[in-house]
């Protein structure tokens, strides 16, 4: 197969904008789950919050929390929740309105950055507030992003260093190495001299990610079409065509799956096309 139906440019810094559509399938998925350890996200089905965010009413669930955080003002627990929200807030606002999904998104960074003060053993914090500086970075400079990309990355680290098994940290982490990954020789050697360290990734690093992330969460559509890129890159054609058909047979949950799984039809499609041209050729 020749290249992906779509390919990023690396200037545009790695991961931000296409980090856009990995949370809002991952955070409903979440709040479906019973998490029982300090490291992740309680979902008590007696609680209102946590039953309008698992009804996918987001604003109610914002005041919800907002309400309970009120009474309790120093959970980190709440702040992590809240952070979450905001983030499926800004992604339920179309892509054009920018400084509406800021809005949510720099509101998601103060509630995750609350939560590392109050217990910077926090994994979830963490995890949340790299998945708002991601989002947020629509309107920043070059530099600023490779800024932005190491203080992601080290969020992230600390993320999976307490909590190794945090699947939102591991779906951010494999787009990280992905995107740092298709960075030539040349463009970091330019990057690093003149604009900062360029962050350092490979595909092989991107696949472990992804792969765990897809063995603790089966059911996230983004992890297997991102995974499929890797492995059409790599020309495994026919594990990447495997992966875009598993991801079909996936639940939908929000906009951002609607898209991905037009883009999955594309992607097979042009694969049909592409081979049979070749046996056509023969």
């Amino acid at each position: 197969m020749t290249k992906p139906l779509y390919r990023r440019h690396a200037v545009q810094l790695f991961l931000f904008l296409s980090l856009t559509a990995i949370y809002p399938s991952l955070l409903a998925r979440s709040a479906g789950k019973k998490q029982i350890t300090k490291q992740t996200l309680t979902v008590n089905a007696t609680n209102p919050g946590d039953k309008a965010f698992k009804e996918r009413n987001f604003p109610k669930a914002d005041s919800l929390y907002t309400s309970e955080l009120q009474k309790n003002p120093a959970s980190t627990e709440l702040l992590g929740k809240l952070s979450r929200v905001q983030v499926t807030l800004g992604e339920s606002i179309d892509f054009e309105n920018t400084d509406e999904r800021l809005k949510h998104y720099h509101k998601a960074a103060e509630y995750a950055r609350a939560a590392i003060t109050l217990d910077s053993t926090y994994a979830k914090g963490h995890s949340w507030l790299a998945a708002s500086l991601a989002l947020m970075a629509d309107k920043i400079g070059t530099k600023e992003k490779i800024k932005r990309a190491h203080e992601i990355k080290h969020e992230l680290d600390i993320a999976l260093r307490l909590n190794p098994n945090d699947e939102v940290a591991l779906s951010i982490l494999g787009s990280y190495y992905h995107e740092a990954s298709n960075i030539g020789w040349f463009k970091r050697m330019v990057g690093n001299a003149f604009v900062g360290q360029v962050p350092e990734g490979s595909s092989e690093l991107a696949e472990h990610a992804f792969r765990k992330a897809i063995a603790l969460d089966p059911d996230v559509i983004r992890n297997y079409h991102e995974l499929a890129l890797i492995y059409f890159k790599k020309d495994r054609e026919e594990d990447a065509v495997s992966l875009l058909k598993t991801a079909l047979e996936k639940p939908v949950f929000l906009a951002s799956d609607k898209r991905r799984v037009e883009e999955i039809r594309k992607l097979l499609k042009k694969h049909s096309q592409e081979k049979e041209e070749t046996v056509n050729n023969e």
